[in-house]
């Protein structure tokens, strides 16, 4: 996997010009944002995978799906590959937070190497969950994105038995064996608007689909849409900082658009905000993807603020506290004490 370019420019303060508008300026930021358990959990675990055993440790994949908190590991000594056969044999591999499937587990035990699993626990329930129906004979229709890590993870769990289901437009093509025994699971990042959309559709076609035993869709993701469609119902732009691969932070914009947002806009980093996407705006919503670290909306809201953007009201729809325990691999310090991080990462 390439190295992935720095493309942050934190010296640019005063880039954007403070244009009068019709109305009053401010910005209505979202809340919750960014982090969520699960992330934070990922990227204390290569963090403390390297203060154990040193640099490099090598992670399968993305840890998460964000440039930055790739390029910060990557400064410190992680080396992102594609697919465990570039891992040397006997090394260190963490698995990123969107999970494996078995096949990748073998292979890298084949090679030797040692693995530590930073699969969010939200993604290794609905692995669970996919064994258990393949178990029972069932035909699964799985709810996500082709090619996404976290679907070749779920899908590899049962493979004879999952159907990959891409969203609302898929439905008619799909066929199953026997109606009768035909179950639904989803992505965990997933607009949950579509994915209900997904599940009515499917419900027409075989009236005796059964839902999963809970709720797919992750509580991160579910809070950061409930709490843009609140924003975007009053903004005239709404900008969502989060990475083009991180399926999350797309559905943020999507969502915003969705439910009244004049314009909606992805960016990586602050710099990245033109100043022509201003003009006219009054309102601004922020938010971030549920990869996103917190100092990266902080620096939008700094160079807004330059644009005369300086009124900052959060708009709170939930309030989060859920914390997961780290890989047991990594939950003492290496004097062989507990680690005062071992129960849910870095706090919030």
């Amino acid at each position: 996997m390439p190295r992935i370019p720095v493309k942050r420019d934190t010296g640019a303060r005063g880039r954007l010009q403070d244009i009068p508008v019709q109305g009053h300026k401010r910005v209505l930021l979202a809340a919750p944002r960014g982090y969520c358990a699960g992330v934070d959990r990922a990227v204390v675990a290569v963090e403390k995978a390297l203060e154990h055993y040193g640099a490099p440790v090598y992670v399968r994949k993305q840890i998460v799906h964000n440039v930055h908190v790739v390029s910060e590991l990557e400064q410190q000594g992680a080396i992102f590959v594609d697919e465990v056969d570039e891992v040397p044999t006997g090394a260190h591999v963490v698995f990123s937070a969107h999970g494996v499937s078995p096949a990748v587990v073998n292979a890298a035990a084949d090679r030797g190497l040692l693995a530590i699993d930073a699969t969010c626990p939200l993604v290794t329930k609905v692995h669970r969950e996919a064994v258990r129906f393949a178990r029972d004979d069932y035909e699964i229709l799985l709810i996500g994105h082709e090619g996404h890590e976290e679907v070749e993870g779920t899908a590899g769990e049962a493979p004879d038995h999952v159907t990959l289901v891409n969203g609302p437009d898929d439905v008619d093509r799909i066929e199953v064996k026997d109606p009768d025994k035909v179950v639904w699971l989803s992505q965990t990042t997933l607009s949950v608007d579509e994915t209900m959309e997904t599940v009515r559709r499917l419900r027409e076609r075989f009236p005796n689909l059964q839902d999963p035993p809970s709720d797919d869709i992750c509580y991160a993701t579910q809070n950061r849409q409930v709490a843009i469609k609140k924003v975007a119902e009053d903004a005239d732009l709404v900008i969502v900082v989060g990475s083009a691969n991180s399926s999350n932070s797309v559905r943020l914009v999507e969502v915003a658009l969705e439910y009244g947002a004049r314009a909606a806009y992805r960016v990586d980093y602050a710099s990245e905000i033109r100043q022509e996407w201003l003009e006219g705006v009054a309102t601004v919503g922020v938010t971030s993807g549920a990869s996103v670290p917190e100092v990266l909306v902080q620096e939008v809201l700094a160079d807004l603020s330059g644009a005369g953007y300086t009124e900052v009201q959060e708009v709170k729809t939930a309030e989060e506290d859920l914390m997961f325990s780290l890989p047991k691999e990594l939950r003492k310090d290496i004097t062989g004490r507990q680690d005062a991080r071992a129960l849910g990462g870095r706090g919030h």
